[in-house]
């Protein structure tokens, strides 16, 4: 295979699980790393450091993937996503198992790089990967079970640095858990016909797209609620707070973008605000750290 076809297959498969979009959990996981730190009062490592990346794109590919293979029937029968590697025949099933043994190798590789805690949770996590792509078929709570998931990130790297669990990044999970289902939720809009039709299951399709999207702006306030709690049970001060009331600017502009009669700018607010959220309260949270 020459080195062109090789590029076009890893450029394929990044794309397959859209892993430019890693930046909606990276900063959570380095939150919880800059949480760990003023929790202990000492700079993580750079290995560390390293690791804990490395980790969370071994989750994260890991759990695309197999939400990839696992709905692939699905997509390939639903117009909207018909076009997506494993049903267009871009990828093959063989190529996508491959590239998560891969993913899964490298979770398992850097929490035991880790510590023993973050190697044994470790397949906790791929289980819940595995139940989320399942959940449509049975649940219309899809949507708490990938909060679940993402909130893993920042508890997760809290674990890596100290090795236990303590409430401030406990209550930085839910607010990451909460901030996923609402705009889930709101991203679930655009298949409820489709979703009806065969019998799947979501918010939208259970209570109708008006209570869906007030059930998604609820999330979001809890959210909020949940980071303004943060700073009880750590050194955080004006700078957070700051950084905490742009991000409600941002939320607030999310829901101007999202109608439930009206869905035409709902991958700004999916993508882009959503990306600009996470990498705010991040970067405000790590300067009050340094200031």
């Amino acid at each position: 295979m020459s080195t062109t076809v090789w590029f076009n297959k890893v450029h394929d498969l990044l794309e397959m699980i859209k892993f430019s979009h890693t930046v909606f959990a990276f900063p959570f996981a380095l939150m919880g790393v800059v949480f760990a730190s003023l929790a202990s009062g000492r700079a993580p490592s750079v290995g560390q450091v390293f690791w804990v990346c490395m980790a969370m794109v071994g989750a994260r590919t890991a759990a695309m993937s197999l939400n990839r293979i696992i709905d692939a029937g699905i997509d390939k029968d639903n117009p909207r996503t018909a076009g997506r590697h494993i049903p267009a025949g871009r990828i093959s099933r063989l190529e996508a198992w491959l590239f998560v043994a891969a993913a899964v190798a490298l979770l398992l590789l850097s929490a035991w790089m880790l510590n023993p805690l973050c190697f044994y949770l470790a397949p906790v996590a791929l289980g819940f990967f595995v139940l989320y792509a399942y959940c449509k078929r049975f649940t219309s709570f899809a949507h708490v079970v990938l909060g679940i998931c993402l909130a893993a990130a920042p508890i997760g790297a809290w674990i890596a640095l100290r090795g236990d669990v303590g409430w401030p990044v406990l209550v930085l999970g839910l607010a990451v858990l909460f901030w996923v289902a609402g705009f889930d939720i709101f991203y679930s809009l655009q298949d409820v016909d489709y979703d009806r039709s065969k019998g799947l299951h979501s918010i939208p399709v259970r209570f109708g797209a008006k209570k869906a999207v007030l059930l998604g702006k609820i999330s979001h306030g809890l959210m909020v609620a949940f980071l303004l709690f943060i700073p009880l049970g750590l050194p955080l001060g004006w700078v957070y707070y700051l950084g905490l009331a742009v991000v409600s600017g941002l939320i607030a502009y999310e829901h101007q973008l999202v109608k439930p009669d009206d869905l035409s700018r709902l991958d700004a607010a999916f993508f882009n605000m959503n990306g600009y959220i996470s990498v705010t309260i991040f970067l405000f949270t790590l300067a009050d750290a340094l200031v």
